[in-house]
This record gives structure tokens, C-alpha cells and sequence, in this order.
């Protein structure tokens, strides 16, 4: 199969589910479908990734629309994971609470249809090689991801997704002004929108008028800072992750944030030669200093368990965004490893809330207590979720954190890093914190309730994140001279 086919195969198979689905008769016939496809999807990304990573550094396959590169692969592998978790554990989701305002049957096949178009938006991102067609798909996750937000139909989960358009909608419109300033300032005889094709932008970067090339980068990152999730335009972002479905709240979490975020790198990548890179570094290293700051007080205070989650999203994408601005190998090493830590640690902490809220519905609106006496285990993938997340070692996440300030220091920004650290630190103190009082504190309703099948089931998912968290934490100690590292340092496109 070559890579072209491989390509269209990843983006048709989940769009034709989204079709399908429709045909079911039964919602438990559109379960199993929906597990079927996404089996598919999983295995195609997955050979398609294996095929980009395999690549010598600086190789790229490519098409009139496509690139698959050393990014594309890491990106796919984790799209593709997370999106079969989540469509796995939506049954058990659906099972429960999932009526919405349809009957079962339609219920089902409204989730399914938007979840897997919105899986086909976020696979499509990594392999896009133009900078005005990854915005078009940025918005197409936005269309999908809303409508699943609001799923419940609650007034809390309609507010949440109609909070989570208007902004990033906002946010997006400011990043298209960027894109039609960049598209003028990269002129030359191309017509049409080839102009920014990401190779392009990268071959003519030097040729660009520096001052109007840093005005339009400036308003691109300040745009898809609203979809990253940056602070301080990250206000949708609590609001969104508490309400939506929890396996649509992983996708968010785990998926969307570090796929736009990779767009973002890609531009860095592309229009460095025009802006220089200390521009380019300080509006990466204050995007991430300032969402790691904000994240902070609200770590440290008693907050229900997805909204907990949430924030410390906002404090991971700050620290991802320091390590690609410090852009050191080191750095980039750590930021590898921190976005597959990162999507399995916080993914199954969202899959652990469908047990959670089962059992306990109060912890939606108030943080969880004394859960370890109630289900243990559901306290024993709480627990495995937030200690990778806080970065205990051995969670990858410590060996990432650890990477990307020693990076910092490389790149002469010992300062920079000695806050971060600071700022890192005091996150760990608010995370363990709501971890002890989560599974230890004395909980308002004595005895506890059943365990569900749902709770055991998610022991399953706690063991395999355990074992995938393991070994990236022991692939750690190669990544810095493999291949992937030298392709993300070397190549814009």
C-alpha cells in the first residue's frame, strides 16, 4: 500500500463510520460498529506513523496536499491511540448516561457520527502541508468537538459548548488575519493557497520581509493559542473538558491540545530563517510561563476530579510550549516524550471519571473523597493518572519535565528554567495534595457504593497505561540521539 493510499485509507475509514453509523438498527449494533472502525483506524494510523518514524532524518513522503514526516508519525501514533481508547470506553459512557435528547438508537449514532469526524479532523492535521488547510481543519475539530461537549444536553454542558465556540472562534479569526498578512508576505509567482505549503514557507523564509513576517506569526500564535489552551486564552478550556462525555474530554485533553499546538511548531519551524529565533523563542517561552503560572492556583484548590484535569492541561501545554521554544535537542527530546506521557496519563484519568461519576454523581460539581474505601479500583487508575501527571518518578513525565528545564539551560536560559521548575514544583504539591484527600479524605456519604462493571474495567485500563507509561519512561534514555529528535530539529517541513 503506498503512502498515498495509506493516507486517504486513515481519513476515509473514519469519515465512512460517521456515515455508516446512521444505517444501524439497534444502539448496540452502532457500538459495534463504531468498535470495528476504530480498530481499523487505529491499526492504519499506526502503519502509517511506523512508515513516517522509520524515515532517515530530514526524509519526508509527500503529495500535493501531504507530507508524513518524523512529526506526522509521532502525532499519528498518538491520535490514533487515544481516538480507540476513547471510541472503547464510549459504550460504557453511552450505556448509562448517553440519551441526550434523542432515543437511544439516534443518541448513539449522534455521537458516533460527530466523534469520528471529529477523530478524522485531528488524524488529517499532522499530515497537512499547507498552513491555510490545517486552519480549515482546526475549525472543522471545533464544529465536531462542540456538538459533543453539549452532548448531555445539560444547560452546564450548552453553555460549555457554546463558551467553547465563540472563543476559539474568536481566537481562529485572529489566526486567519495572520495567515492572510503571511500569505501576501510570502508573494512569489505560486498561485492560490500553495503559497503556504509549509516546505515552501520554509525554502522562501529568508526572503520575507522580517517585519511584516513577525506581525502575521504573531497573530497565528496568539489565534491558535485559544485552541492550544495557552493562558490567558484559555478560559473555555475548564468549562469544556468538565462537561463533555469523558471520552470526548480525553480526546480534547490527550488529542486536540498537542495536535494544534503541533501547527503552531510547524510555523515556528518554517518561519524561523525570516524572524529570527529569539522572537520566535520569547513568544513561545511567555506562552509557556504564563500558563504554567495561572495553572498553579487552581491546582492548588479543591476542585472536582475532570476539572482538576483540565487545569492540569493548561499546565502541561505551558510546559510543552517552553520546551519547543528553548528548541534545544534535549528540549525537543523532552517534548516528545512529554506529549506521549501526557496523552496516556491524562486520558486515562478522564476514562476513570465514568466509574467515578457513576458511583459518586456529587463529584461532577465537588472533589472527589475517600474513594480508595468506596472502589479501589477506581482509586487505583486515579491514582495512576494523577502521580504520572504530578511527574512522580517514574513517571516519563518527571524524565520530560527534567529534560526540558536541562534544555532551557543549553539554550542559556537558566532563569527561565529555574521558574519553571518553581512553578512545576508547586503544581506537584497541589495535584498530590488532591490526589491524598481524593483517595484518603473522609467522604461525605459512608459505606460507599457497589463497584460497577465500568470501575473494573478501567483496572484494565489503569494496568496498560502503567506498562505503556513504563516504557516510554525507559525509552527516555534513547530518545535524545534517535532519528525523530535530529528530523524535528532539522526540518520545517
Amino acid at each position: 500500500m503506498t503512502d498515498a493510499t495509506l493516507v486517504l485509507a486513515v481519513l476515509a475509514v473514519p469519515l465512512g463510520s460517521a456515515a455508516l453509523v446512521w444505517l444501524m438498527p439497534t444502539a448496540r449494533a452502532a457500538d459495534r460498529l463504531n468498535l470495528a472502525t476504530s480498530v481499523a483506524t487505529a491499526v492504519l494510523a499506526l502503519a502509517l506513523a511506523v512508515t513516517a518514524l522509520a524515515a532517515a532524518p530530514g526524509e519526508a513522503a509527500g503529495g500535493s496536499w501531504y507530507v508524513v514526516d518524523a512529526a506526522s508519525g509521532v502525532f499519528l501514533a498518538l491520535v490514533g491511540v487515544i481516538g480507540l481508547a476513547s471510541a472503547a470506553v464510549s459504550p460504557a459512557y453511552l450505556r448509562h448516561t448517553g440519551r441526550s435528547w434523542f432515543s437511544a438508537r439516534r443518541s448513539h449514532a449522534w455521537y458516533y457520527a460527530a466523534f469520528n469526524v471529529f477523530w478524522a479532523a485531528l488524524l488529517a492535521l499532522p499530515l497537512v502541508d499547507n498552513l491555510a488547510l490545517a486552519w480549515l481543519l482546526i475549525e472543522a475539530t471545533t464544529a465536531a468537538s462542540a456538538l459533543l461537549v453539549a452532548f448531555s444536553g445539560k444547560r452546564s454542558a450548552l453553555e460549555a459548548g457554546w463558551k467553547y465556540v465563540v472563543l476559539t472562534t474568536l481566537g481562529l479569526a485572529v489566526a486567519l488575519l495572520g495567515i492572510v498578512v503571511l500569505f501576501v508576505a510570502a508573494g512569489g509567482p505560486e498561485a492560490g493557497l500553495g503559497r503556504l505549503d509549509w516546505s515552501r514557507l520554509a525554502s522562501h523564509a529568508g526572503t520575507m520581509p522580517a517585519q511584516t513576517t513577525l506581525f502575521a506569526f504573531i497573530l497565528i500564535m496568539v489565534g491558535l493559542a485559544s485552541k492550544i489552551g495557552w493562558a490567558p486564552v484559555h478560559n473555555w478550556l475548564p468549562d469544556a473538558h468538565s462537561e463533555a462525555p469523558p471520552p470526548v474530554s480525553a480526546m480534547l485533553s490527550a488529542a486536540l491540545l498537542p495536535t494544534v499546538l503541533l501547527i503552531a511548531w510547524r510555523a515556528k519551524l518554517a518561519l524561523e530563517p525570516a524572524l529570527g529565533g529569539a522572537a520566535v523563542q520569547e513568544l513561545f517561552v511567555g506562552f509557556g510561563l504564563v500558563s504554567l503560572a495561572i495553572a498553579v492556583p487552581f491546582l492548588w484548590q479543591p476542585l472536582p476530579w475532570k476539572r482538576l484535569l483540565a487545569y492540569s492541561s493548561l499546565e502541561h501545554m505551558g510546559i510543552l510550549a517552553l520546551g519547543i521554544g528553548f528548541g534545544t535537542p534535549l528540549a525537543i527530546a523532552g517534548v516528545v516524550l512529554h506529549i506521549a506521557g501526557h496523552g496516556v496519563a491524562k486520558a486515562l484519568g478522564f476514562y476513570t471519571a465514568i466509574p467515578l461519576l457513576r458511583q459518586d454523581p456529587s463529584a461532577a460539581e465537588s472533589p472527589p473523597r475517600g474513594v480508595a474505601h468506596a472502589s479501589p479500583p477506581t482509586a487505583t487508575a486515579m491514582a495512576v493518572s494523577l502521580m504520572s501527571l504530578a511527574g512522580l518518578p517514574p513517571s516519563p513525565l518527571f524524565v520530560s519535565e527534567l529534560m526540558i528545564l536541562l534544555g532551557g539551560m543549553d539554550a542559556g536560559l537558566t532563569g527561565v528554567s529555574a521558574l519553571a521548575a518553581v512553578l512545576l514544583a508547586l503544581g506537584f504539591i497541589g495535584l498530590a495534595h488532591a490526589l491524598i484527600e481524593g483517595l484518603l479524605g473522609e467522604s461525605a456519604e459512608r459505606g460507599g457504593r457497589p463497584t460497577s462493571r465500568s470501575a473494573r474495567a478501567v483496572v484494565l485500563l489503569a494496568g496498560t497505561a502503567t506498562v505503556a507509561l513504563l516504557a516510554l519512561t525507559i525509552a527516555a534514555y534513547a530518545l535524545p540521539d534517535s532519528g525523530i529528535v535530529a528530523a524535528l530539529l532539522g526540518s520545517g517541513s
